[in-house]
């Protein structure tokens, strides 16, 4: 029977796990090859969260309209993920939306009607057609101010990603790495198993995946917390609970949110385009 060895850490405010299911590899490697991941995941909150003053999305954040800034290689990808998904979503995932959520929202989770003329300035500020990405020197320019870049709906799924490089570099390739519970990433099946087996959020079904990313988006945890930016409105309470699955973790994120604002016949089409790409309602 294989042992798993199983590790978590604290970081992006949420739990990260991860657990290795390889035969060939003992408790003591496994924790070595689990700490240079987490070491890997602390460095990537340093560059993406905009809560560190020193990060490039803090300093994207404070850019005035006209301005352009450097970013390193990790904010880029997000960036230019962000930028894409919001494309091929007709604008249902928008990393600018932040501004809304502030003003919707009381300081204990309610919702609050905000007054007009504060919607009005945050409006001027949201919309990921106002900054844009030039790959010389990975340059980010920005065509208003105030604007927020808030990478909540895909940084987590990035690291995922990137730890999976750092496994392999350990060569260890049965893993399943697990961001909050909200973004799962299964690498082969552990040994002797066909795939890794899990429950979702509703407690009833359980799914079995490997070598794909699972993301889920709802209102279960956080209430409501999620804008529409099509309409730049909250989205209303359901009781539903979206997941999108991806060859990506960092893509299976930024989906999963977007599905929430989609219907089913936009997914449904999106996934016919994207072999890898699935969408299950809970």
């Amino acid at each position: 029977m294989t042992d798993f060895h199983v590790f978590a850490h604290e970081a992006m405010a949420t739990s990260f796990e991860v657990i290795i299911g390889q035969d060939d590899i003992d408790a003591t490697y496994a924790a070595q090859a689990s700490e240079a991941v987490f070491a890997e995941i602390d460095r990537l909150e340093e560059e993406l969260s905009r809560f560190r003053q020193t990060s490039d999305i803090a300093r994207l954040n404070r850019l005035r309209a006209g301005e352009s800034l450097a970013v390193s290689l990790a904010v880029w990808d997000c960036l230019n993920l962000a930028k894409t998904v919001h494309a091929e979503t007709a604008g249902a995932f928008d990393i600018t939306i932040g501004p809304l959520m502030h003003l919707w929202r009381s300081p204990d989770g309610h919702l609050i009607q905000p007054e007009e003329d504060k919607l009005a300035l945050a409006r001027q500020s949201i919309g990921s057609e106002l900054f844009e990405l030039e790959e010389d020197g990975f340059r980010v320019h920005v065509k208003a101010d105030h604007m927020v870049f808030d990478l909540g709906a895909v940084g987590k799924g990035y690291a995922l990603d990137q730890a999976v490089q750092l496994l392999e570099d350990w060569s260890i390739t049965r893993a399943f790495l697990n961001a909050g519970d909200s973004t799962l990433l299964a690498l082969d099946s552990p040994s002797g198993e066909e795939a890794w087996a899990i429950t979702l959020a509703d407690g009833a079904q359980e799914k079995r995946f490997k070598n794909q990313a699972l993301s889920g988006s709802g209102f279960m945890v956080k209430g409501a917390h999620i804008m529409n930016p099509r309409t730049l409105l909250p989205v209303p309470i359901q009781g539903k609970r979206s997941y999108a699955l991806a060859p990506t973790a960092a893509l299976s994120d930024a989906l999963s949110t977007a599905f929430m604002i989609m219907t089913p016949e936009e997914i449904s089409a999106l996934c016919a385009r994207y072999p890898g790409v699935e969408w299950m309602e809970v």
